[in-house]
Order: structure tokens, then C-alpha cells, then sequence
């Protein structure tokens, strides 16, 4: 049995990029360029997602393995909708919570983490800086790890 929570209505709401959710007409034009629609093996479909959000199927949503996880973030969907709902922002928002939950995938937190400790998603090696003289790329500069720290603290105040 699914539960249906309007207080995650009200939640998405009031997130950054949320806010448009509730005036999808579910017309479905954010689903026809959508590569992770096309390719999902799970049936991944921004439509249902956004409505989804209208009913507030907030578990369903936030849950740990979420089909969420699945959207590219091309943007197709922003660029089809007629109403302006953005639903790749809507997703993103929902990404936002779930990792406030703790509910995001396990590389997701880890790729985080290496933000945080590194600066960068990945990290560089005497290989990568090889690769980069070999492709004539310039070697890339320190990145100021302690000021993402102090801008990740300063935000959790």
C-alpha cells in the first residue's frame, strides 16, 4: 500500500526547483526525447515521477533506490514542457532530499565525499597528469580544498 503524504506536496513546494510541480497536466511531451525513458530497463518516465509528486508519494520518491537516481539530467524535459514545470529541477529537488535522508545511492555519497576531501568528482593521479601532457592539456591547479569546506560548513549553519 502506497502512503500518500501532502506535507511532501508542501516540502516540494518550498525546495529550490520544486515549486513548478503541481502544474504539470501530465500532457507527457517531457517524455519523448528522454533518453533514460527510452533506455530505463525499470520504466523510467519523468510523467509519472511528477505525478507522483502531485499525489505525494513522498516513500516512493525518496526511498533508498529510487528511480530518480536513473534521470541524466539532460534537460530535454525542461526544454518540451509547455507548462514551465521543469521536471528535471523537480528531480533534482528530490535528489536533494533523498540525500538529506541519506536515501542517495552509495557512489553518489562517495562521489560527494571526494568533493569535499579532494575538490574535484575523481581523483588525479600521476596517470591523469601523464594523459593530460599527452593530449596537450594544461596540468590543473590545486583546488583550494579548505575553502569547500569552509562554504560546506558555513551552509550547515
Amino acid at each position: 500500500m502506497v502512503e500518500i503524504s501532502f506535507d511532501f506536496k508542501e516540502k516540494l513546494d518550498t525546495t529550490i526547483g520544486g515549486e513548478m510541480h503541481s502544474y504539470c497536466f501530465q500532457c507527457g511531451a517531457c517524455v519523448g526525447d528522454c533518453p533514460s525513458a527510452r533506455y530505463s530497463k525499470r520504466g523510467f518516465n519523468p510523467r509519472r515521477i511528477v505525478l507522483q509528486t502531485i499525489v505525494g508519494m513522498e516513500e516512493v520518491l525518496l526511498e533508498e533506490g529510487s528511480i530518480i537516481w536513473e534521470c541524466t539530467n539532460c534537460y530535454n524535459c525542461y526544454e518540451r514542457c509547455p507548462q514551465d514545470v521543469r521536471p528535471v529541477e523537480v528531480i533534482t529537488a528530490m535528489k536533494n532530499m533523498a540525500a538529506k535522508r541519506e536515501t542517495n545511492p552509495e557512489d553518489v555519497r562517495s562521489m560527494v565525499k571526494t568533493v569535499e576531501t579532494k575538490g574535484m568528482t575523481t581523483v588525479l593521479t600521476a596517470l591523469v597528469d601523464k594523459r593530460r601532457v599527452d593530449l596537450g592539456l594544461k596540468t590543473l591547479k590545486e583546488i583550494p580544498v579548505s575553502d569547500i569546506q569552509e562554504l560546506l560548513t558555513e551552509k550547515e549553519r
